[in-house]
């Protein structure tokens, strides 16, 4: 039995050992991702290229549409007015230019001809009450025969129809076709150093059977007639009859009169219009219609032009003979619509050459017959 007393101050027990609470670790904050802008960059080209592949099928469209609208209403070209000269009157004077090879053929992007630009250029010019003249303005070596009559036939009509007279207005060159359309012009004025004349027709052909026999080719023919294969490169020219020679050139002979009796017509339609002024054809002219090429003042002295001038003197006396005053010049141009600006292509058109005269050699077809000078 333990008898000792408690003690009086007892000792306190030691504490429990303290333990802090670890510390919180935050990670760093994280940096954004960097927003990528090239996703945006194709985004915009791909909308680029598929917006300009909308309009391109729409010009395709439309373009077409209106073509196709055109021809089955029988008509031509859309031209727009255009003032080239402006001398605050109402009175105007239209130029047509017939410009480069003369060609039945598509030359502009809705498929519209040389010649029928020029016909609808003539009938604004006929419509319109202001217009008192037409000049033509002729650089032209000359070029299809049936295109060249078409609108020689075109300028007597116009001038027939509209009692409005048609200066001709020679450039550089207007030979052959470019005399042939000028020729029924009212007035003609050429520059001195313009080549003009080349009055003829001309048709080629190749012949290639030398060639042939070189390689050893021997052409076998099948005809229905003696003279079908009139023109064929593939004969031997000593098998060429004399009567196939003589009716092709027959076909020459007959289309180079009818070139002498248009300007033997257009020259003397407008000597009985210019009266005192008229420059008659000379008595031999003809002798100078073999296909020489002429200059201004040579075709003067011969009568197939009426004056030595340049194109303001062309229009001097276009105002003098239409009975005006210091007309405004015009000019009827094509009306390009959304296909063209775009760039859409029609048919392909054959380019040719530039020589140094500044002319382009046409791709010359066999068998056609042309108003054409070949320098």
């Amino acid at each position: 039995m333990d008898t000792n007393p408690p003690p009086l101050n007892p000792v306190p027990p030691p504490p429990p050992p303290q333990f802090s609470a670890p510390p919180i670790i935050t990670p760093p904050p994280t940096k954004p991702p960097r927003k990528s802008r090239g996703w945006m960059i194709v985004s915009i080209i791909l909308f680029l290229l598929l917006g300009l592949s909308m309009l391109f099928n729409v010009g395709s469209i439309f373009s077409l549409a209106n073509i196709d609208g055109a021809r089955a209403r029988g008509g031509g070209p859309k031209l727009d007015e255009v003032v080239v000269e402006e001398h605050d009157s109402r009175n105007k004077i239209a130029i047509v230019p017939v410009e480069g090879i003369i060609s039945g053929r598509q030359v502009d992007q809705a498929g519209n001809s040389m010649v029928e630009i020029i016909k609808a250029q003539l009938d604004r010019a006929k419509e319109d009450e202001k217009v008192k003249a037409v000049i033509l303005r002729v650089d032209s070596p000359g070029g299809e025969v049936l295109a060249s009559d078409e609108i020689n036939k075109l300028v007597v009509k116009f001038q027939k129809e509209s009692s409005k007279p048609v200066i001709a207005s020679m450039g550089s060159l207007a030979a052959s076709g470019g005399y042939y359309v000028s020729a029924p012009c009212r007035w003609i004025v050429a520059h001195e150093m313009t080549i003009t004349g080349s009055i003829g027709v001309i048709m080629s052909t190749w012949n290639y059977r030398g060639l042939m026999n070189k390689v050893g080719l021997q052409p076998y023919t099948f005809k229905s007639g003696k003279f079908k294969d009139m023109l064929s490169g593939s004969r031997d020219p000593a098998d060429i009859p004399a009567e196939e020679r003589a009716m092709v050139q027959g076909l020459i002979d007959e289309t180079y009169g009818k070139f002498k009796s248009v300007v033997q017509d257009g020259r003397d339609r407008a000597a009985e219009k210019n009266k005192k002024e008229a420059h008659a054809l000379a008595e031999n002219w003809t002798d100078f219609a073999d296909g020489r090429i002429l200059t201004g003042r040579e075709a003067l002295k011969l009568g197939f032009v009426d004056q030595i001038g340049n194109f303001d003197d062309a229009v001097d006396r276009t105002e003098q003979i239409a009975g005006i005053k210091k007309a405004n010049l015009v000019e009827y141009r094509e009306r390009h619509g959304l296909a063209e600006l775009l760039g859409v292509e029609g048919k392909s058109q054959s380019r040719a050459v530039k020589i140094e005269l500044g002319i382009e050699l046409p791709k010359l077809e066999a068998g056609k017959a042309y108003f054409l000078y070949l320098p």
